[in-house]
């Protein structure tokens, strides 16, 4: 009888401890929404420092959802506003950058979906750091306005300068509106507790045009023209961490 007693306990436990674990399953996070406030930083022909003219940088709003999947992968959709500019005239060296005094400046609508990579597993840590890397597709809306009316004409002979022959070809090319992205990036995350994390994060853009900033052959057509950004923000994530762990029966 003692034994009987004690089986039906035992299955009892068993009960207890599945239905337990499929309710706390049900409860671990599967979704994360973000707010980034950051920079966008032009990269082509207008500047000539190789990590871009962060003398134009300007600021970005970025959004972002994201569908956690496993400890190590999940699926992010990224929304981010901003503007991009350019400017000779912010450059001293070399001279004609100043004589040439080129400028454009666009708004930036960019939407794009990501996948993103915890190589250290820790999508569902409740507190501390989770790095992560991402790369995705997407497209950015523009409206592109150029200016070359502040040219140096002593400077740059309209008659021989290659310069203004470029520009001849660049007045009548179509700017891009429409423009296929590809965002490749880092960053990290650190959890204050189970659902409120602050990050940081950098993401390049992998583009093929040499009119993002309105100007090529008269400028470096051998060049192509990029962005990248870079941003902070604030994360929120749903659902409770499973803490339920069914201990041994032993009898």
């Amino acid at each position: 009888m003692k034994h009987l007693s004690t089986n039906k306990a035992l299955i009892a436990g068993m009960a207890l401890c599945v239905s337990m674990t499929a309710y706390t399953q049900s409860k671990i996070p599967k979704y994360e929404f973000g707010i980034n406030i950051g920079f966008l930083v032009y990269q082509g022909d207008l500047t000539p420092e190789r990590l871009g003219s962060f003398r134009t940088q300007k600021l970005a709003l970025g959004l972002h959802a994201s569908r956690i999947f496993s400890s190590s992968f999940s699926v992010r959709g990224n929304f981010v506003y901003g503007k991009l500019r350019g400017d000779d005239a912010l450059y001293d060296h070399p001279d004609y950058r100043k004589q040439r005094n080129f400028n454009f400046i666009s708004p930036v609508i960019e939407l794009s979906g990501q996948l993103v990579w915890n190589p250290a597993g820790k999508n569902y840590v409740e507190k501390g750091f989770s790095p992560y890397l991402f790369a995705g597709a997407g497209f950015s809306l523009l409206s592109i306005k150029r200016d070359w009316s502040a040219i140096n004409t002593s400077y740059f002979d309209p008659e021989t300068s290659e310069t203004w022959a470029g520009l001849a070809a660049d007045s009548v090319h179509a700017l891009p509106r429409l423009l296929p992205v590809v965002p490749v990036g880092a960053g990290v995350k650190y959890f204050i507790n189970s659902h409120w994390a602050v990050n940081a994060e950098t993401s390049y853009r992998v583009i093929r045009t040499d009119y993002l900033d309105g100007f090529s052959r008269s400028a470096n057509p051998g060049l192509k023209d990029h962005y990248f950004g870079y941003s902070a923000g604030i994360i929120y994530r749903t659902g409770n961490m499973d803490k339920m762990a069914c201990p041994v029966i032993k009898y």
